[in-house]
């Protein structure tokens, strides 16, 4: 049986207690170095097939430290602390340099733990927009090849079709927002591994609000889960729902904010970026 693109991508080898030997894959590659959700997605793959691992995912911040060489590379993983309901957990990613010296591309912090039933509320409902089935394909950049790997459908705020570096004449609140459908191309359906991928799937915020293409690239991500297990296996291969807006650009770096719902109208996660860029 074939190994879906994703899941090999997350393979790990374990080289001893808390250590393990990765390397990215083609399949998965950006414009430099790998999809940095699909680097996120390999850390909770590891932390929810831990033996030691408490519960499920509850939340993850990833910084990109470095830009990640195509390649092998070396994670380590550690449990922190555990508690009686939660866990906290610690990693680093490492790869050779030029000189075959061992350096820090990436650090993270993450927390697990066993969720109980009590009272919620959902103050974040889904927008109003259409069925994905409406809508036609996103216009990606083809030459990008992680964006192939998905299904998305464009609601709002695309790529700009004339890169003229104007800013955008929508409201502030909408200056910078996008909206779309996605899904994994090949049915893969939805875990905690897919879901903390699918929290980078935007493209920097600073193109939709001014059409410049300029370079930039995530620093930190983190990634609240709000679904647990069962909520995702509800998903199964469907659609989410993924909203992302801008909100201080500033001196080199923005932030921007994000979430992601399921067609059914659950918030799954939200997200949170600080992204650098050059002018």
């Amino acid at each position: 049986m074939s190994v879906h693109v994703f899941d090999a991508a997350l393979q790990l080898q374990s080289q001893g207690e808390g250590v393990y030997q990765g390397a990215t894959s083609p399949a998965w590659a950006n414009m430099v170095g790998p999809f940095g959700g699909i680097t996120a997605a390999t850390v909770v793959q590891a932390i929810v097939g831990h033996a030691q691992c408490l519960g499920e995912p509850v939340s993850l911040t990833v910084n990109y430290v470095s830009a990640i060489a195509d390649g092998a590379y070396t994670l380590h993983l550690r449990i922190a602390r555990t508690n009686r309901s939660t866990q906290h957990w610690v990693f680093e990613i490492q790869q050779a340099d030029s000189d075959g010296q061992m350096q820090c591309v990436l650090t993270g912090t993450a927390m697990t733990a066993a969720r109980r039933d009590t009272w919620g509320a959902n103050d974040l409902p889904m927008p109003q927009v259409p069925a994905p089935h409406t809508l036609p394909d996103a216009l990606i950049p083809k030459s990008v090849v992680w964006l192939t790997r998905y299904d998305m459908r464009g609601v709002a705020g695309g790529l700009p079709q004339v890169w003229d570096r104007s800013e955008s004449p929508l409201p502030l609140h909408e200056a910078s927002l996008s909206q779309l459908w996605v899904r994994d191309r090949a049915g893969r359906a939805l875990d905690f591994a897919a879901l903390a991928a699918s929290a980078d799937i935007f493209f920097p915020r600073v193109w939709v609000r001014r059409a410049h293409w300029t370079p930039a690239g995530t620093v930190s991500m983190t990634v609240y889960f709000h679904a647990d297990s069962a909520q995702l296996a509800e998903v199964g291969s469907g659609y989410v729902l993924a909203q992302a807006r801008g909100q201080v650009f500033r001196k080199g770096f923005f932030d921007q904010s994000g979430c992601l719902w399921s067609e059914a109208g659950v918030p799954l996660a939200t997200t949170h970026q600080l992204v650098y860029f050059k002018d």
